[in-house]
C-alpha cells in the first residue's frame, strides 16, 4: 500500500499514514491537490488528508477538494499531535526572532507563541517543511513548530517540547482511494447536499435523523456562485 500525503518527511500526515497501516509506503507530495492527483493517476493506492483538529477546527480546503475529486472515503484515523519548537543546534530561546510552521501548527500553539515577545510568526506550506527550510537554508534566529520526527529527519534540536495549547491535541484524517470500501465494512457515511434558502429548510433535511443514527458532524460551506445562500 502506497499512501500519498501532503508535506515532507516528518509531517504529521506521514505519521497518520503509518498509524493507518504501519507497513505502508508513504509518498510525500507538495500540496493536497497533488495527493488527489497521485491517487487518481495510480501513483498511490491511497491518499490521506487532515480534515479536523481539536484545537484549530476544520480544514476547509480539504472539504472542498473532496467535492472536486471523485475519490471515495474508505477510512479515517485519529493522530495525536505533539508540537515542538525546533531550532539549529546552539540556538537559545532568546535568539529566536521568527517561527515558521503551517498555519494550523501556529494556531495550535498560539498561547505559547504569545509568550515570545517580538517574535514574527511565518506561515509555510508544512510543519516538517519548515524544519527542512531552517536546516537547508541554515537560518539563524529562526525556529519551526513541527514534530519530533521532523527534528530527527533534519538534524535539528528540540528547544521546547509539547508547546501545543492543549495536551490532548488530535487531528482526524480521512483516507481516500480509487476503490470504495468493501461491502460489510462498518461505515461512517459522509453526505453532501444543498437545501433551498427558506425558513425551516435545514431543519426538514436533518429531522430524518431524529429517530435514526446520530450525526457526528455538520459543516456548512459557501456556494461560490450563490453568495450567502
Amino acid at each position: 500500500m502506497r499512501i500519498a500525503y501532503q508535506g515532507e518527511q516528518g509531517a504529521y500526515s506521514e505519521a497518520a499514514a503509518l498509524r493507518f497501516n504501519p507497513s505502508a509506503d508513504p509518498l510525500p507530495r507538495p500540496s493536497f491537490d497533488d495527493v488527489f492527483k497521485a491517487v487518481a493517476e495510480g501513483e498511490a493506492t491511497h491518499g490521506i488528508l487532515p480534515i479536523e483538529n481539536t484545537i484549530g477546527g476544520s480544514i476547509h480546503r480539504n472539504y472542498d477538494l473532496l467535492l472536486e475529486h471523485e475519490l471515495p472515503i474508505v477510512a479515517e484515523v485519529k493522530q495525536p499531535i505533539v508540537h515542538h519548537l525546533i531550532v539549529r543546534d546552539g540556538t537559545r530561546l532568546e535568539d529566536v526572532r521568527k517561527v515558521y510552521s503551517h498555519p494550523q501548527g501556529l494556531a495550535q500553539c498560539e498561547r505559547f507563541l504569545r509568550t515570545l515577545d517580538g517574535v514574527e510568526m511565518a506561515p509555510t506550506y508544512d510543519t516538517a517543511g519548515s524544519a527542512k527550510m531552517i536546516k537547508e537554508q541554515d537560518l539563524e534566529g529562526c525556529a519551526a513548530i513541527a514534530s519530533e520526527r521532523a527534528a530527527e529527519v533534519f538534524g535539528l534540536t528540540i528547544l521546547r517540547s509539547g508547546v501545543q495549547d492543549f495536551a490532548d491535541n488530535c487531528t482526524r484524517f480521512l483516507i481516500v482511494s480509487r476503490d470504495p470500501a468493501p461491502l460489510g465494512t462498518p461505515d461512517k457515511t459522509t453526505i453532501v447536499f444543498t437545501v433551498s434558502n427558506g425558513p425551516g429548510a435545514l431543519f426538514k433535511a436533518l429531522s430524518v435523523f431524529a429517530l435514526r443514527d446520530d450525526l457526528a458532524k455538520l459543516e456548512s460551506r459557501p456556494i461560490p456562485d450563490k453568495p450567502f445562500e
